[in-house]
């Protein structure tokens, strides 16, 4: 219950309104109860504890991403790891790369910077544009709401993979890549969410407690703060839990044509567009960037649909097999 419609009714009935419990602690306590959300929530904070570790990771196992070890390959059979399940050795946890000899390990949690990096900031370009342009097509008058509900449409039509080329096509290249890919996809991408979040608002708009709010005199600035905002939260950041994952797709898209993170920084897009003619010779080149991509994918994905039940505890969780209740016997 909203703040001014508990301040209304108390004020009716003539006492003090007494403070509810907190949102966060109830959301916390809800989510704790939910295991599989629990569990991928430690693999996504592992991933970027990861992420954000990979200086000292390498320097621990004594490589780096981009050296190369020619030693390591056989260049009578194209550049194939020498030794077993691809050159895997106390020096080279996870084998070398076919052809260059690159460490792998260190690739792959290098990797995992660039790639989770761009995704987070595209994801967090794309909320903060959608939410803006959603609530305020959804609060502004007829016009305000035509106009920026006609560009969401012009955003979700528009071929992303080809704006994105056209851009990153015409940027001078010591702008840093992954920071302009991550903003040009959140630039080009935020049209979803705005149309989701412009919904949304219109629905909570016509609630009692957004009407008590607005009798009580507040502005609609303080009602979309205080009132709209903690609504939107659910379908929000359920949908940038998934957008993450598409966003890591788009990112190895473009770095398979040739415009997105350029070489020799390392990203797990980048792996997999260089080890497709690999996967019979060298198959952990190919498998550990996807199975790193899948793990991510799915965490994310369990992550978000275990926040969207804990904010709405009405919405049953969609990965959830079983209620645990008894069915009722037939008579």
């Amino acid at each position: 219950m909203s703040e001014a419609l508990v301040t209304a009714e108390a004020a009716g009935a003539g006492v003090e309104p007494v403070p509810g419990a907190s949102g966060a602690r109830q959301f916390w306590r809800r989510l704790r109860t939910q295991r599989a959300a629990l569990v991928a929530a430690a693999v996504v904070a592992l991933l970027v504890l990861v992420a954000l570790a990979a200086p000292l990771l390498t320097a621990i196992e004594g490589q780096d991403p981009t050296t190369y070890h020619p030693s390591l390959v056989d260049s009578a059979r194209g550049g194939v790891p020498i030794g077993s399940f691809g050159g895997i050795s106390g020096d080279h946890w996870l084998g070398v790369e076919p052809q260059t000899g690159r460490d792998l390990f260190a690739r792959l949690v290098y990797g995992a910077r660039v790639s989770l990096g761009v995704a987070l900031g595209a994801t967090a370009v794309q909320v903060l544009l959608g939410v803006v342009v959603g609530v305020t097509a959804a609060l502004g008058n007829r016009w305000v709401d035509q106009l920026l509900s006609r560009a969401a449409d012009i955003i979700v039509a528009m071929p992303l993979m080809i704006m994105a080329l056209a851009l990153l096509a015409i940027v001078p290249g010591s702008f840093p890549r992954p920071v302009l890919v991550a903003l040009i996809i959140g630039f080009v991408a935020w049209g979803t969410i705005a149309k989701i979040t412009r919904a949304q608002t219109l629905t909570l708009k016509e609630l009692d407690y957004v009407a008590a709010a607005r009798l009580s005199g507040w502005n609609t600035w303080r009602i979309a703060r205080r009132e709209l905002l903690p609504g939107l939260a659910a379908p929000v950041i359920t949908y940038a839990a998934l957008m993450v994952p598409a966003n890591i797709a788009i990112e190895a898209a473009l770095s398979f044509l040739g415009v997105g993170v350029k070489p020799p920084t390392p990203s797990w897009g980048q792996m997999l567009t260089s080890a497709n003619v690999w996967y019979q010779a060298a198959p952990q080149y190919l498998l550990l960037p996807a199975g790193a991509l899948f793990v991510t994918v799915l965490a994310l994905t369990v992550l978000g649909d275990g926040v969207r039940t804990a904010l709405d505890p009405r919405a049953a969780s969609r990965l959830r097999v079983g209620t645990g209740r008894k069915r009722e016997s037939q008579t």
